[in-house]
């Protein structure tokens, strides 16, 4: 979660040293001095790490047979019985988010701003968010469009590598860091923006991540330098409140890891919530406290991660808030799993679908 790393006096990088670990643990793995990890976590390693995440094209593909079973009843089917509790998958599979109707495809759109342009952004498409939760990157596009900024989607971009690099996997991660800043430096933009905490991390870790490849340094560290998270730059600027209209709703705020310990990104998003006419803002006991999905933690570890959650949504309902508002998929996907398990009414919603609800109202 990088709490640690926040609040270390000596300023110790941990999170950078536990990626340089899992990577040298590995390799005993792979020639047969450590013992193989469990099935399930091989099947993520080679199948989705190491094809759908590479591979955007069959992520999107395998992303619409997920929306198929949704659709069709396969879902239900499976629940009643009891294939997924037969093969271990019960748990996962009801984190599965609502898989979006329509995907956002990275060609080069570019949408002019609203008003007077004031800046050029590029946005992060990943694979996800832009899949599972493309309304969100649609609401972001709108959110940034009110604010004055002309977004472009540049085409060639993928995953960010985030859970390659808190796997061990720092190949992996480096040469999807080498794509996306190719698919992004010489835009001349003002941002590159992310909407997602985790992705947002590893991405400002570009410079880190191939500090020792004379090529690419230079290059990663000039990316790096770009990338904002949504709330971030939102934040920095001269926010649209004109066209802000009322929302009457009672939120509180989870706190990602990764926005919160690894980007010091915490007042901004409340400044922000802040903004929005009629909605109140109530905050729960240990807000920044890990929600238990901590990228693939959730599937690994799922009794450690269930209690986290619980935990978590314990704080969340004490509040009485309609919303839990947050702002990173696996942090959503944890929350919502949890809730639909309890039968709570309560909702979790990304802030920059607050904020284009309040623009569109």
């Amino acid at each position: 979660c990088g709490a640690c790393g926040a609040v270390c006096p000596s300023g110790v990088l941990y999170g950078q040293i536990r990626e340089a670990s899992r990577a040298q643990l590995e390799q005993p793995r792979s020639d047969g001095r450590l013992p193989p990890h469990p099935w399930p976590a091989r099947l993520l390693r080679s199948g989705v790490f190491g094809v759908l995440f590479r591979r955007m094209d069959l992520f999107r593909a395998f992303s619409r047979l997920m929306w198929l079973y949704q659709r069709s009843g396969a879902r239900w089917l499976a629940r009643r019985t009891g294939i997924l509790r037969a093969l271990r998958l019960e748990g996962t599979e009801a984190l599965l988010p609502p898989i979006s109707d329509r995907f956002v495809v990275p060609q080069g759109q570019a949408f002019p701003a609203q008003g007077r342009q004031r800046y050029t952004v590029a946005l992060l498409s990943g694979c996800i968010m832009s899949t599972a939760f493309a309304d969100v990157h649609r609401a972001t596009i709108r959110v940034l469009q009110k604010n004055g900024c002309a977004v472009v989607l540049p085409p060639d971009q993928g995953c960010c590598g985030a859970l390659h690099a808190h796997g061990g996997d720092l190949e992996g991660a480096r040469e999807l860091a080498r794509r996306n800043i190719a698919a992004f430096e010489g835009l001349g933009v003002d941002a590159i923006i992310v909407n997602a905490a985790g992705c947002g991390s590893t991405l400002k870790e570009y410079g880190h991540l191939l500090h020792e490849d004379p090529e690419w340094a230079e290059r990663a560290a000039r990316f790096a330098a770009k990338v904002k998270d949504v709330s971030e730059f939102l934040a920095s600027i001269e926010l649209n409140t004109a066209d802000l209209r009322p929302l009457e709703l009672t939120v509180t705020y989870q706190e990602p890891c990764h926005l919160a310990h690894a980007q010091r990104i915490s007042a901004q998003p409340r400044k922000l919530l802040g903004a929005i006419p009629g909605l109140k803002l109530i905050e729960m006991r240990e807000s920044s406290l890990c929600c238990g999905s901590a990228g693939i933690y959730n599937v690994t570890q799922p009794e450690m991660a269930t209690r986290l959650g619980n935990r978590k949504l314990d704080n969340a309902e004490a509040t009485g808030a309609d919303v839990i508002v947050t702002a990173n998929p696996g942090c959503h996907m944890q929350l919502a799993g949890g809730l639909s398990q309890r039968g709570s009414r309560m909702r979790v919603r990304h802030i920059v679908e607050l904020l284009d609800e309040a623009y569109r109202s």
